[in-house]
């Protein structure tokens, strides 16, 4: 049978009415999916009449900015879309009862994405008493949330595997304890601004949650290197590792994800100015499937680290953005011993050259991404070698190079013929470039 999807919200602004969604209730009874966003001229009539309509057929919701949906929607909702399985909101205008009305009223629900201000404990109490099927739970931006209500997820939805907590100023480590004790089935994790969940929250997560396979914490300064120490001992599956801003964690966190998460794939860093060559030192010579590190903005992270790095992984994806402590030496290692990279951003590295740039022409034949932005060392003589051996380059960022001319952009728009953008000060680009470029590069000048 056909899957029927509509998506009101292409365009901020978009025009459908409550006669529009009532026609299609009418006429779509097989509808599955339903987005509405930005939508407003709806109201409670529209939809209702929807899940009059398609009620019996509807497996996933999403409302966003539609400014006269309220609880009313929702119950009706709660009512006729016994199927409902995914449901994203972000509203202003709905509370606890309407949320209330699709936990008590929709048993299959698997998937729920909440950015609803006026939305308390009482409404996640009810997720967690009657959402028995949840497997995933994303909470942005509220103000109102408590220990209380991840106390009562915990407790009931045991199948949870995917949890967001953004920006919920209130939860603390024991509500992320409850989660740890109560969802052992929890797969991924995201922390985001939660200023009060420190290093006890996610020490529990490294003792219950054994099958964790990625976890992101941005913005959190009171989670600390012990908080990783467990983590590194529990969840031997781990895979993924993005840390943004969290200034508690250092080198000791990192080498025991290095030694305890061997499977790590993914490690995402930026601006944790406590880890440095030691931790990615580690990560090295133990995490040999590793195919994507970025280490943005990391002062301590030098040529060191990058060596180890290419001598025991295989990277497909780098970026060491503003890493000023690395230079040629560091990234000739991953030249020469990560033949597979294809993406690469050495932006702000004031200390990398063209020898960095002969090797990699040498060394990554599949680069089809590269950055070398701010790069002030950087010539059209480094340039010409990384083109002449990277055929597969689609796109060059090379904005505030001093040592890249419009020879060097020429040598680029010629050389490459999957070239697709290129990023470089209008004055560096002459008329003939201009003419034989065409239409293959759709950024190729920005005035500077």
């Amino acid at each position: 049978m056909l899957k029927l999807v509509l998506n009101f919200g292409f365009c901020k602004g978009c025009y459908v009415g409550d006669q529009g969604l009532a026609a299609v209730g009418k006429v779509c009874n097989q509808l599955e999916d339903l987005n509405l966003r930005f939508c407003e001229g709806l109201t409670d009539t529209g939809l209702v009449d929807l899940a009059h309509g398609c009620g019996k057929s509807l497996k996933s919701l999403g409302i966003a900015a539609c400014v006269k949906i309220t609880d009313v929607s929702l119950e009706a909702v709660g009512s006729h879309c016994k199927s409902l399985e995914t449901l994203s909101l972000d509203s202003e205008f709905i509370h606890n009862k309407g949320v209330h009305a699709v936990a008590q009223g929709c048993p299959l629900l698997r998937v729920l994405k909440l950015q609803c201000i006026n939305v308390t404990d009482e409404a996640l109490v009810a997720v967690g008493n009657q959402c028995l099927s949840l497997e995933l739970l994303a909470l942005y931006s509220f103000q109102q949330f408590t220990d209380k209500g991840l106390h009562a997820v915990g407790k009931g939805c045991k199948k949870l595997k995917n949890l967001t907590l953004s920006d919920c100023y209130f939860l603390s480590d024991m509500g992320l304890e409850a989660i740890a004790t109560g969802c052992k089935e929890l797969t991924h994790l995201e922390i985001n601004g939660c200023h009060n969940i420190g290093t006890m929250g996610l020490e529990s997560i490294g003792k219950f949650c054994r099958n964790l396979t990625e976890l992101a914490l941005l913005y959190c300064q009171r989670i600390g290197n012990l908080a990783l120490l467990e983590v590194g001992r529990g969840c031997k599956s781990l895979q993924a590792l993005h840390l943004v801003d969290c200034s508690s964690i250092g080198d000791d966190a990192i080498c025991s994800i290095a030694e305890g998460c061997q499977n790590l794939k993914k490690l995402h860093i930026r601006r944790c100015y406590k880890i440095g060559n030691n931790g990615i030192v580690a990560v090295g010579e133990h995490c040999n499937s590793l195919t994507e590190l970025s280490l943005r903005f990391c002062d301590r992270v030098g040529d060191e680290a990058l060596i180890s790095i290419g001598q025991g992984c295989s990277l497909q994806h780098l970026n060491v953005s503003g890493c000023h402590q690395i230079g040629d030496a560091g990234i000739m290692a991953i030249a020469k011993g990560c033949p597979e990279l294809n993406y690469l951003d050495v932006s702000v590295l004031q200390n990398l050259g063209d020898q960095a740039m002969v090797e990699l022409g040498k060394g990554c034949p599949l680069l089809k991404d590269v950055v070398l932005s701010h790069c002030r060392q950087i010539t059209d003589v480094g340039l010409s070698h990384l083109v002449k051996n990277c055929r597969m380059l689609e796109s060059c960022h090379m904005v505030y190079c001093p040592g890249i001319t419009a020879a060097g952009v020429a040598t680029v728009v010629s050389g490459c013929a999957n070239i697709k953008k290129v990023m470089v000060e209008k004055w560096k680009v002459s008329e003939r470039t201009k003419r034989r470029a065409g239409t293959v590069i759709s950024y190729l000048c920005v005035d500077l």
